[in-house]
């Protein structure tokens, strides 16, 4: 909404005015031209280039839930960027990553992050993971307008559920469909070699260490093959995205904790090239 400099200074009436507790409700009431869903594209001819996100894989372990992304984007056949972030806090005990179209999906993360927020605020407590999974869910079903026109967002949720003391991870579709995933989950273009290594190396009794290791191994093997997921870059000190979240809460991890983690595995693989397995133990 635009401001009234002529004012007395007041809030709008519609700030004042009892409503639904969803934000995305609130605009679509009062200035629904204000959603990325509701925006008109300009007619082009041709296809566009824009960058894109990739690779996001998450893994649960008996004490929460690891998400992790890589850092490259890309427009095309170019690296548009090296060290773009994909994985970001929704609240206090979830995360999102992003993969798609890389500007509007930070914009949509971020009308999330105020969505969950104004949800707490209007009622006073925390809205339910289920609940999250379901308002994101929403959220991407509003761009499928974009997404037929190329500008998808397909994002991965995961968080610890306090009501079932658990980690839970949610997949989505550029329709908004949803689904959770047991163990683990990749979406991306370099998804399908980071399920494989999921696959492959994941077990009900990993450790949280383990499980750090795990995400971080998916996202190798899928740089092995998938040129737009971009592998650490040791020389550039550029590492995956890695997030933890437990009953504790969320929590990022640092680049000395996220290098200690990568340098294992490198140093394991240049033993090992082909034994990825040894790397968990």
């Amino acid at each position: 909404m635009e401001a009234n400099t002529r004012s007395t200074g007041r809030l709008p009436a519609a700030f004042l005015t009892p409503g639904s507790s969803s934000f995305m409700d609130f605009l679509s009431a009062h200035s629904p031209e204000l959603l990325p869903g509701n925006r008109v594209l300009p007619p082009v001819q041709g296809a566009i280039e824009i960058p894109h996100g990739t690779t996001i894989v998450a893994a649960s372990f008996p004490g929460g839930v690891v998400l992790a992304g890589d850092r490259r984007a890309t427009m095309g056949n170019v690296i548009a960027q090296r060290d773009i972030e994909k994985v970001f806090p929704a609240d206090e005990y979830s995360a999102v990553g992003i993969a798609g179209t890389a500007g509007l999906a930070v914009e949509m993360v971020k009308l999330f992050q105020l969505e969950l927020e104004h949800f707490e605020k209007v009622e006073g407590v925390q809205l339910s993971l289920e609940g999250k999974a379901n308002r994101l869910s929403t959220m991407i079903r509003s761009n499928l307008g974009m997404a037929m026109q190329g500008l998808a967002v397909v994002p991965l949720f995961a968080g610890w559920d306090v009501d079932r003391q658990k980690g839970r991870i949610f997949s989505y579709d550029v329709t908004g469909g949803r689904s959770e995933e047991h163990g683990f989950a990749a979406t991306g273009s370099g998804s399908v070699f980071a399920r494989g290594s999921l696959k492959k190396l994941f077990r009900e009794d990993l450790t949280e260490g383990q499980t750090l290791t795990l995400v971080v191994q998916a996202l190798y093997d899928a740089a092995d093959d998938d040129s737009a997921t971009g592998g650490p870059d040791l020389a550039r000190r550029i590492y995956p995205i890695v997030t933890v979240i437990t009953d504790e809460g969320f929590r990022k991890l640092t680049e000395a904790e996220c290098s200690e983690v990568v340098r294992a595995i490198h140093d394991r693989r240049l033993q090992e090239p082909d034994g990825p397995r040894a790397a968990l133990l």
